[in-house]
Protein backbone atom coordinates (compact mmCIF):
# COMPACT_ATOMS: atom_id res chain seq x y z
CA UNK A 1 0.00 0.00 0.00
CA UNK A 2 1.23 3.49 -0.81
CA UNK A 3 0.74 6.49 1.48
CA UNK A 4 1.32 10.01 0.15
CA UNK A 5 1.59 12.54 2.98
CA UNK A 6 1.25 16.23 2.13
CA UNK A 7 3.01 18.11 4.91
CA UNK A 8 5.29 20.96 5.94
CA UNK A 9 7.28 18.64 8.21
CA UNK A 10 8.47 15.62 6.26
CA UNK A 11 10.94 14.56 8.94
CA UNK A 12 8.17 14.09 11.52
CA UNK A 13 6.64 11.46 9.28
CA UNK A 14 9.79 9.75 8.03
CA UNK A 15 11.40 9.48 11.47
CA UNK A 16 8.49 7.30 12.56
CA UNK A 17 9.09 4.99 9.61
CA UNK A 18 12.46 4.02 11.09
CA UNK A 19 11.04 2.16 14.06
CA UNK A 20 9.29 -1.04 15.03
CA UNK A 21 6.55 -2.62 12.91
CA UNK A 22 6.34 0.24 10.41
CA UNK A 23 10.06 0.01 9.63
CA UNK A 24 9.74 -3.73 9.03
CA UNK A 25 6.75 -3.15 6.74
CA UNK A 26 8.68 -0.55 4.75
CA UNK A 27 11.76 -2.78 4.54
CA UNK A 28 9.61 -5.64 3.26
CA UNK A 29 8.01 -3.23 0.75
CA UNK A 30 4.53 -4.03 2.02
CA UNK A 31 3.91 -0.33 2.56
CA UNK A 32 5.54 2.71 1.02
CA UNK A 33 5.38 6.17 2.62
CA UNK A 34 6.05 9.19 0.42
CA UNK A 35 6.24 12.68 1.91
CA UNK A 36 5.45 15.67 -0.29
CA UNK A 37 6.47 19.10 0.99
CA UNK A 38 3.68 21.57 0.31
CA UNK A 39 6.22 24.39 0.26
CA UNK A 40 7.66 22.94 -2.95
CA UNK A 41 4.53 24.13 -4.74
CA UNK A 42 4.60 27.79 -3.80
CA UNK A 43 5.10 30.51 -6.41
CA UNK A 44 6.98 33.01 -4.23
CA UNK A 45 10.66 33.15 -3.36
CA UNK A 46 10.01 32.87 0.37
CA UNK A 47 8.07 29.61 -0.11
CA UNK A 48 5.17 31.10 1.81
CA UNK A 49 2.13 28.84 2.09
CA UNK A 50 -0.06 30.88 4.45
CA UNK A 51 -1.75 34.26 4.61
CA UNK A 52 -4.16 36.24 6.79
CA UNK A 53 -7.81 35.18 6.64
CA UNK A 54 -10.35 37.29 4.77
CA UNK A 55 -12.80 38.81 7.20
CA UNK A 56 -10.19 39.19 9.92
CA UNK A 57 -9.39 36.99 12.86
CA UNK A 58 -6.37 35.50 14.55
CA UNK A 59 -3.88 33.19 12.91
CA UNK A 60 -3.08 32.31 9.32
CA UNK A 61 -4.69 30.13 6.67
CA UNK A 62 -3.15 27.80 4.07
CA UNK A 63 -3.38 29.39 0.64
CA UNK A 64 -5.24 27.20 -1.87
CA UNK A 65 -2.73 27.06 -4.74
CA UNK A 66 0.17 25.17 -3.10
CA UNK A 67 -2.21 22.66 -1.55
CA UNK A 68 -3.99 22.10 -4.86
CA UNK A 69 -0.71 21.65 -6.75
CA UNK A 70 0.65 19.29 -4.08
CA UNK A 71 -2.45 17.09 -4.36
CA UNK A 72 -2.22 17.12 -8.15
CA UNK A 73 1.43 16.05 -7.89
CA UNK A 74 0.52 13.18 -5.54
CA UNK A 75 -2.19 12.00 -7.92
CA UNK A 76 0.37 11.61 -10.71
CA UNK A 77 1.65 8.65 -8.70
CA UNK A 78 -1.38 7.62 -6.66
CA UNK A 79 -3.89 7.86 -9.50
CA UNK A 80 -6.83 10.19 -10.02
CA UNK A 81 -9.16 8.01 -7.97
CA UNK A 82 -6.97 7.85 -4.86
CA UNK A 83 -8.82 9.08 -1.74
CA UNK A 84 -7.61 12.40 -0.36
CA UNK A 85 -8.03 12.48 3.43
CA UNK A 86 -7.79 15.80 5.25
CA UNK A 87 -6.76 15.44 8.92
CA UNK A 88 -8.85 18.01 10.80
CA UNK A 89 -10.79 18.35 14.09
CA UNK A 90 -13.90 18.92 11.94
CA UNK A 91 -13.75 15.47 10.39
CA UNK A 92 -15.47 12.19 11.24
CA UNK A 93 -14.07 10.65 14.42
CA UNK A 94 -11.60 7.96 13.42
CA UNK A 95 -12.22 4.39 14.54
CA UNK A 96 -11.21 0.80 13.78
CA UNK A 97 -13.92 0.32 11.19
CA UNK A 98 -12.61 3.29 9.22
CA UNK A 99 -9.09 1.86 9.46
CA UNK A 100 -10.39 -1.41 8.01
CA UNK A 101 -12.06 0.43 5.13
CA UNK A 102 -8.90 2.38 4.33
CA UNK A 103 -6.75 -0.76 4.46
CA UNK A 104 -8.48 -1.89 1.26
CA UNK A 105 -7.07 1.09 -0.66
CA UNK A 106 -4.01 0.68 -2.84
CA UNK A 107 -3.07 4.37 -2.58
CA UNK A 108 -4.01 6.94 0.05
CA UNK A 109 -3.26 10.67 0.09
CA UNK A 110 -3.14 12.29 3.55
CA UNK A 111 -3.31 16.08 3.81
CA UNK A 112 -1.88 17.55 7.02
CA UNK A 113 -3.36 20.86 8.07
CA UNK A 114 -1.69 23.63 10.09
CA UNK A 115 -2.39 27.17 11.25
CA UNK A 116 -6.10 28.04 11.33
CA UNK A 117 -6.91 25.63 8.53
CA UNK A 118 -6.91 25.49 4.73
CA UNK A 119 -8.77 27.69 2.26
CA UNK A 120 -12.18 26.08 1.88
CA UNK A 121 -12.16 26.34 -1.90
CA UNK A 122 -9.34 23.86 -2.30
CA UNK A 123 -10.84 21.52 0.29
CA UNK A 124 -14.09 21.49 -1.67
CA UNK A 125 -12.14 20.73 -4.84
CA UNK A 126 -9.79 17.93 -3.80
CA UNK A 127 -10.73 16.36 -0.45
CA UNK A 128 -12.79 13.17 -0.47
CA UNK A 129 -13.06 12.71 3.32
CA UNK A 130 -12.13 14.46 6.55
CA UNK A 131 -10.88 12.57 9.61
CA UNK A 132 -10.48 13.67 13.23
CA UNK A 133 -8.75 11.74 16.02
CA UNK A 134 -11.11 13.24 18.58
CA UNK A 135 -12.54 16.39 20.08
CA UNK A 136 -9.27 18.18 20.76
CA UNK A 137 -6.79 20.33 18.83
CA UNK A 138 -3.32 19.31 17.63
CA UNK A 139 -0.65 21.69 16.36
CA UNK A 140 -0.76 20.01 12.97
CA UNK A 141 -2.06 17.01 11.09
CA UNK A 142 1.18 15.01 11.17
CA UNK A 143 0.40 13.10 14.36
CA UNK A 144 -3.04 12.26 13.00
CA UNK A 145 -1.54 11.12 9.70
CA UNK A 146 0.91 8.87 11.55
CA UNK A 147 -1.97 7.39 13.51
CA UNK A 148 -3.81 6.57 10.29
CA UNK A 149 -0.68 5.07 8.70
CA UNK A 150 0.05 2.91 11.75
CA UNK A 151 -3.50 1.68 12.33
CA UNK A 152 -4.13 0.96 8.64
CA UNK A 153 -0.77 -0.73 8.08
CA UNK A 154 -1.40 -3.22 10.90
CA UNK A 155 -4.37 -4.55 8.93
CA UNK A 156 -2.42 -5.21 5.73
CA UNK A 157 -1.48 -8.90 5.30
CA UNK A 158 2.17 -9.53 6.09
CA UNK A 159 2.75 -6.47 8.24
CA UNK A 160 2.16 -8.27 11.53
CA UNK A 161 3.71 -11.64 12.22
CA UNK A 162 1.79 -14.46 13.89
CA UNK A 163 2.68 -13.37 17.42
CA UNK A 164 1.43 -9.83 16.70
CA UNK A 165 -1.88 -10.83 15.14
CA UNK A 166 -4.57 -8.16 15.45
CA UNK A 167 -7.40 -10.70 15.64
CA UNK A 168 -7.76 -10.43 19.43
CA UNK A 169 -6.87 -6.76 19.83
CA UNK A 170 -9.19 -4.11 21.21
CA UNK A 171 -11.95 -3.04 18.80
CA UNK A 172 -11.33 -5.97 16.43
CA UNK A 173 -14.85 -7.20 17.20
CA UNK A 174 -16.23 -4.02 18.73
CA UNK A 175 -15.06 -4.86 22.26
CA UNK A 176 -12.04 -3.97 24.36
CA UNK A 177 -9.34 -6.59 24.68
CA UNK A 178 -9.27 -8.90 27.70
CA UNK A 179 -6.55 -8.37 30.37
CA UNK A 180 -3.14 -9.90 29.66
CA UNK A 181 -0.67 -11.56 32.07
CA UNK A 182 2.86 -12.97 31.91
CA UNK A 183 5.60 -14.15 34.29
CA UNK A 184 5.99 -14.17 37.24
CA UNK A 185 2.82 -15.88 38.43
CA UNK A 186 2.79 -13.72 41.58
CA UNK A 187 3.57 -10.00 41.58
CA UNK A 188 2.85 -7.60 44.47
CA UNK A 189 0.93 -10.46 46.10
CA UNK A 190 -1.37 -10.66 43.09
CA UNK A 191 -1.65 -13.97 41.26
CA UNK A 192 -2.32 -14.66 37.61
CA UNK A 193 -5.93 -15.93 37.26
CA UNK A 194 -5.88 -19.71 37.69
CA UNK A 195 -7.91 -20.30 34.54
CA UNK A 196 -4.95 -19.05 32.44
CA UNK A 197 -2.73 -21.73 33.98
CA UNK A 198 -5.23 -24.54 33.45
CA UNK A 199 -4.32 -25.46 29.88
CA UNK A 200 -8.03 -25.71 29.05
CA UNK A 201 -8.16 -23.59 25.90
CA UNK A 202 -11.93 -23.62 25.60
CA UNK A 203 -12.37 -22.39 29.18
CA UNK A 204 -9.65 -19.77 28.62
CA UNK A 205 -11.41 -18.52 25.50
CA UNK A 206 -14.70 -18.29 27.40
CA UNK A 207 -13.03 -16.42 30.26
CA UNK A 208 -11.37 -13.99 27.89
CA UNK A 209 -14.67 -13.32 26.14
CA UNK A 210 -16.38 -12.63 29.48
CA UNK A 211 -13.54 -10.29 30.48
CA UNK A 212 -13.78 -8.40 27.17
CA UNK A 213 -17.50 -7.88 27.68
CA UNK A 214 -17.24 -6.79 31.32
CA UNK A 215 -14.25 -4.52 30.62
CA UNK A 216 -16.08 -2.86 27.72
CA UNK A 217 -19.21 -2.39 29.82
CA UNK A 218 -17.18 -0.73 32.59
CA UNK A 219 -14.67 1.34 30.62
CA UNK A 220 -16.49 2.07 27.35
CA UNK A 221 -20.24 1.97 27.97
CA UNK A 222 -20.73 3.68 24.60
CA UNK A 223 -19.18 0.69 22.80
CA UNK A 224 -21.08 -1.74 24.98
CA UNK A 225 -24.37 -0.02 24.14
CA UNK A 226 -23.72 -0.56 20.44
CA UNK A 227 -23.10 -4.28 21.02
CA UNK A 228 -25.75 -4.66 23.72
CA UNK A 229 -28.38 -6.38 21.56
CA UNK A 230 -25.88 -9.01 20.41
CA UNK A 231 -24.37 -9.59 23.86
CA UNK A 232 -27.67 -9.90 25.69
Amino acid sequence: MNFYVLTLFKRMIMDMMNHSILKRAVDKEIINVNCIDIRDFTSNKHRQVDDAPYGGGAGLVFMPEPVYLAVEHAKKFAGREAPVIYLTPQGRTYNQRMAEELSNCKNLILLCGHYEGIDQRVLDSVVTDEISLGDYILTGGELAALTVIDSVSRLIPGVLNKDESFADESFSDGLLEYPQYTRPQVFLDKRVPEILLSGNHQKIAEWRREQSISRTKKLRPDLFARRGAELG
